[in-house]
C-alpha cells in the first residue's frame, strides 16, 4: 500500500501525520526484524555447506544452485538491511515519509529474493538427498507456496478492496 492509500485507511485514528509516520516506522522495523532472523540463518547455513565434507560430491547444477541461492539471499540481507542504514544517514532530516516508504520497496523487494533464496536451498537439500525429480517438485511447491502466501494473499486482498472502494461503499 502506498502512502497515498495508507491516508486513507488511516482517518479514522486521528494521528497527526507524524505520529501516522512514526507508527508506521515503528512497524516496518518490527516486520524487518522478523524477516531478519530468517535471512540471518538462512546465510549462516549457506556459508557452512561448502565446507562439510560431502560438498565435494556435489554435481555441478548443485554448486550453481548453491551460489544462485546464496546470491538471493545475500541480496535479500542488503536490502534488509538498508533500511536501518538509510535512517542513521538520514536521521533528523526530516525524512521519515521518505524513509517509510523506500524501506517498504526494499523490504518487499528483499522479500523477492528472500522467495529465490528459500527456494533454491529446498531445491539443493532436495537434490542431494533424493535426487532431480524430488527437487523439482519440491522447488516448484516451495516457490509456488511462499509467492502465494507472501505475496499472492496481500496482493489479492489489496484487489479486493479497490474494487470495494470502486462501487463507492469503501
Amino acid at each position: 500500500m502506498d502512502v497515498t492509500e495508507d491516508r486513507l485507511h488511516d482517518d479514522d485514528r486521528h494521528e497527526s501525520e507524524m505520529e501516522k509516520l512514526d507508527r508506521n516506522t515503528v512497524e516496518l522495523l518490527n516486520e524487518l526484524r522478523v524477516a531478519a532472523v530468517g535471512i540471518q540463518v538462512l546465510f549462516a547455513f549457506l556459508l557452512v555447506v561448502p565446507f562439510n565434507t560431502g560438498w565435494k560430491k556435489v554435481t555441478s547444477f548443485d554448486r550453481y544452485d548453491y551460489f544462485v541461492t546464496l546470491l538471493c539471499i545475500a541480496l535479500a540481507a542488503t536490502l534488509l538491511i538498508a533500511p536501518s542504514i538509510h535512517h542513521r544517514l538520514l536521521f533528523r532530516r526530516r525524512q521519515k515519509e521518505y524513509l517509510v516508504t523506500m524501506g517498504t520497496r526494499l523490504t518487499i523487494i528483499a522479500m523477492v529474493f528472500l522467495t529465490a533464496g528459500f527456494t533454491g536451498i529446498l531445491v539443493l537439500i532436495s537434490h542431494v538427498v533424493f535426487g532431480a525429480t524430488t527437487a523439482i517438485v519440491v522447488g516448484t511447491c516451495a516457490a509456488l507456496l511462499a509467492s502465494a502466501i507472501w505475496f499472492g494473499i496481500p496482493l489479492y486482498r489489496r484487489r479486493q478492496l479497490r474494487q470495494f472502494r470502486g462501487r463507492g461503499e469503501g
